[in-house]
């Protein structure tokens, strides 16, 4: 499924620039992609679109969000941490980080891991038509060992 979403972010700049449901599959299905990972991918999206259609509100200032202890098997440690860096980094807002915890829990069993969670957090920035900053784009693709230490 993770393909599939990467696939989709790099070729439709937005959702709305995505074709139909229909002629999506086949498209998809066209560059090699199986049919139950395009079906789960477009139940994951569908998801999402709801997602992004409930996401309002803010939190106050200052305020801390606990996780349940089935949000914390869920993400994980690593999982849990990279979405604190994002919130303190000042790019990841409230709603935003309950809908990748929500599309995060879309997935299935955990813990997640630390690379499929950046996906999620890229697509929750795609379905929003939000590009996140060069430096995020940076921690969301490059891995840690291949960084340069200037």
């Amino acid at each position: 499924m993770f393909d599939v979403l990467v696939y989709l972010y790099e070729t439709y700049w937005r959702p709305d620039a995505c074709p139909d449901q229909q002629q999506l599959q086949r498209k998809l299905s066209a560059v090699g992609f199986e049919s139950d990972e395009i079906q789960e991918a477009l139940r994951w999206l569908d998801g999402l679109a709801t997602s992004a259609e409930s996401c309002s509100g803010s939190a106050g200032v200052g305020s801390i969000r606990v996780y349940s202890d089935s949000e914390r098997e869920l993400l994980g440690d690593d999982s849990i941490g990279f979405i604190c860096f994002l919130e303190s980094a000042g790019v990841l807002p409230p709603p935003m980080r309950e809908m990748v915890i929500d599309r995060a829990s879309a997935v299935g069993s955990g813990p997640i891991e630390l690379d499929d969670l950046k996906i999620i957090v890229l697509m929750v920035f795609w379905s929003l038509g939000e590009e996140p900053d060069a430096l995020i784009l940076d921690e969301l693709f490059v891995a840690p060992e291949d960084r340069l230490i200037h």
